[in-house]
């Protein structure tokens, strides 16, 4: 298979995470450098998996299975599949949620660049972490196409367009003392600040972010 890039990553991963959440299942996985998950984990069961992509055919299904056993799913930058049922080291706790949200949370905060994309089980949505900190939530229902790609930018970029559309400025996201959450819907985009919610519906924010990309 040809090499992946990050972007292919979130694409492949972001859809079996709503996928597991629809099944009303749990489960984390972690994208990073490979080089920076040493010393980090500790496997719970026998590593079966051999230099896989997430790209290889039937993968998809295979990763469904693999991720809602106890543990994480460790995946590197370019989509290979290092590990499952990988036991985190050094969880951070969050307060009000478990082991997992604490583990994402810390792995995070520990490995530079890397991204947990949690399915929480208790609510049955997917919640995305950065820097020890949730950036993104989202329900279990499919993104629009429309949307995949810009959501995706956020995550991998920083791009803050969406935010834009949702309601938020760019000199609010920059003097934020508490970076603001991505909040998205089936029918609507929101954004949780330490103030509030800034909610709006999907035809809404279609107008606001169309106006966006042609400035």
């Amino acid at each position: 298979m040809a090499k992946m890039d990050k972007n292919e990553v979130y694409k492949i991963l972001l859809p079996i995470a709503k996928e597991i959440a629809r099944q009303k299942e749990g489960a984390l996985f972690v994208i990073g450098p490979k080089n920076k998950f040493k010393r980090k984990y500790e496997p719970l069961f026998p590593q079966l998996l051999n230099k896989h992509k997430l790209n290889d055919p039937g993968m998809d299904k295979v990763l469904v299975k693999l991720a809602v056993i106890d543990g994480a799913v460790l995946i590197s930058n370019n989509g290979e599949v290092l590990a499952f049922g990988a036991k985190i080291k050094g969880s951070k706790p969050v307060a009000g949620y478990g082991t997992r949200h604490a583990a994402a949370s810390g792995i995070t905060s520990k490995v530079k660049d890397s991204t947990a994309i949690l399915v929480s089980e208790e609510v049955n949505w997917v919640k995305v972490f950065k820097g020890g900190s949730i950036i993104l939530e989202t329900d279990s229902e499919d993104t629009p196409k429309s949307l995949e790609k810009s959501i995706i930018s956020f995550l991998n970029d920083g791009d803050t367009a969406l935010l834009t559309a949702g309601g938020i400025s760019a000199a609010i996201l920059g003097g934020a003392a508490v970076a603001p959450i991505m909040i998205v819907g089936g029918t609507y985009l929101a954004i949780k600040t330490a103030t509030g919610l800034i909610k709006k519906n999907w035809k809404e924010r279609r107008n606001n972010y169309s106006k966006i990309k042609k400035n």
